[in-house]
């Protein structure tokens, strides 16, 4: 859930924010208290909840949010330069620069992201950002077309070619330095682990239905493999995709392909389930 407005009502105890205040909203809920808030990871709170997930209202034309939010620095004001179609990227953004931090993507990293959807398009967006060689596979020219005009330095059509042979030949034989997996299917993540070089890492990214996947405990241990996940971002990686937005450090208008109204927010849900659009909104004007 992404959400992003003008604050209409100020509850007793809140200071820093004024009626009509134009805000971002971090939508998780945390409790800032328990092991993993004080570690500064508090997308794994124990008492997390939040939009979507535990409270109700995102497709309202009023939302109360819990004291969590704003306690943790969750709502955000956003500066008159900075469009809340660009703003309500930031969240979905801060989730592939914590994918980034975890993979730790640095200049000159070879990064194979597999999936060109929204959040692949993303992950290339932010793995450019910070000045690395990026594959990106999909099965779609279209999905594949729009990643090149972004910044992709190599553009795989997994249906056509052969995954495997195509980013060992890009890489010298080495696979990527990071690799990726923006889907979350099994099979896929299984297919593609073993496309991370020596002393790489590989990320689960896409959420995956419970499963299990095969692997081969003497590529993890010979080949210092870190495997690894990322599920949701900080406060501060939204934060710091606001500021990366407003600074156009990372461009985000080109990502918004459709916009859509409570009337029809069934043709959204169609355009998503054929994927038929990039990135969708839904406004109340």
């Amino acid at each position: 859930m992404k959400l992003w407005g003008e604050i209409a009502v100020i509850g007793d105890g809140v200071e820093n924010f004024s009626v009509g205040d134009r805000v971002g909203v971090y939508p998780i809920a945390v409790c800032g208290k328990c092991r993993y808030c004080l570690q500064g990871r508090h997308n794994l709170c124990e008492a997390e909840f939040g939009l979507g997930h535990g409270i109700e209202g995102g497709f309202a034309e009023y939302v109360r949010l819990p004291r969590e939010i704003v306690d943790i620095g969750g709502v955000v004001k956003l500066g008159d330069d900075l469009s809340y179609e660009d703003a309500v990227m930031a969240e979905p953004l801060s989730c592939t620069l914590a994918a980034a931090r975890t993979c730790k993507l640095q200049k000159g990293h070879s990064v194979l992201i597999i999936g060109a959807g929204p959040m692949g398009l993303m992950h290339l967006k932010t793995a450019k950002y910070y000045d690395c060689e990026v594959m990106i596979a999909d099965l779609l020219d279209e999905r594949l077309s729009l990643a090149g005009k972004m910044g992709a330095d190599h553009l795989i059509n997994s249906g056509q070619k052969n995954l495997h042979e195509e980013v060992m030949r890009l890489t010298d034989g080495r696979g990527a330095d990071a690799v990726i997996i923006s889907l979350g299917i099994p099979q896929v993540i299984e297919d593609n682990m073993k496309l991370t070089a020596k002393g790489g890492v590989c990320n689960i990214f896409g959420g995956p239905p419970p499963s299990e996947i095969k692997l081969d405990p003497r590529w993890l241990h010979y080949m210092e493999i870190t495997l690894t996940g990322t599920f949701a971002s900080t406060p501060e990686d939204f934060r710091n995709c606001l500021e990366l937005i407003r600074d156009k450090s990372i461009v985000v208008s080109d990502l918004l392909s459709h916009r859509f109204t409570l009337d029809n927010f069934l043709d959204a849900v169609e355009k998503a389930k054929n994927q038929e659009m990039v990135r969708g909104i839904v406004t109340f004007d």
